[in-house]
């Protein structure tokens, strides 16, 4: 067995989860598939192999998935939450690793835990859960954290409206070097435009043969 390959059931687990993803949330199920699929294209913009963009990629597609233990009277809330629901949406990165640690005997799923895990811990030591600074986040996080960012500054909810492309670049260029890696966000800013508009529609069969073609 390959680095990539994995049982038939590694597959349906996979999908499973996504899919109750998105019975729990629509919203951040399709977060999740634009951020694996930009994610991807960021890791193979800075050079990385196939294996790795397809580590980073999912990674990113199930960094959220923890968010399917988040109450819905938090995680659906219609506006801003308070501070002690900020606190429980923290969790999410913990929760999400959670998931996917039982599985981790096997290559594959246990290579997409740092990235999950550590995906809001900034450079400057603000970020959560651990505080980690620099060196000590893994890149797949680091790479997450951009596109996961600029994804959620661009896409509009009910209690506000998205930013515009340019103005989210900019955001992500104004906090390089505090929030994101300032190689990794001057290679985003870079990038971005180049790359298509993502239109695939969002659907069950999308993720099941999308899930096969990448792992």
């Amino acid at each position: 067995m390959s680095f990539l390959d994995m049982p038939d059931w590694g597959h349906q687990f996979a999908r499973s989860i996504l899919t109750a993803l998105r019975e729990k949330d629509p919203y951040t199920y399709g977060h999740c598939l634009r951020v694996g699929r930009n994610a991807r294209l960021l890791a193979q913009e800075a050079g990385y192999d196939e294996k790795q963009q397809t580590i980073i990629e999912f990674s990113a597609l199930f960094h959220d998935i923890g968010k399917i233990g988040i109450p819905d009277s938090i995680l659906l809330k219609p506006g801003k939450l308070s501070r002690e629901e900020i606190e429980v949406m923290k969790k999410h990165p913990v929760q999400s690793a959670e998931m996917i640690r039982p599985f981790d005997s096997i290559g594959f799923f246990k290579s997409l835990l740092p990235g999950i895990l550590y995906h809001h811990e900034r450079v400057d030591g603000k970020g959560y859960p651990f505080c980690l600074s620099e060196k000590e986040i893994p890149t797949p996080a680091k790479i997450i954290l951009i596109v996961d960012t600029f994804d959620a500054m661009t896409t509009s909810r009910p209690y506000r409206n998205g930013l515009n492309t340019e103005k989210a670049l900019e955001e992500i260029i104004r906090c390089a070097g505090t929030q994101f890696d300032p190689d990794l966000a001057k290679l985003f800013v870079e990038s971005f435009p180049q790359w298509n508009q993502y239109e695939e529609e969002i659907t069950e069969t999308f993720v099941s043969e999308h899930f096969k073609k990448s792992a």
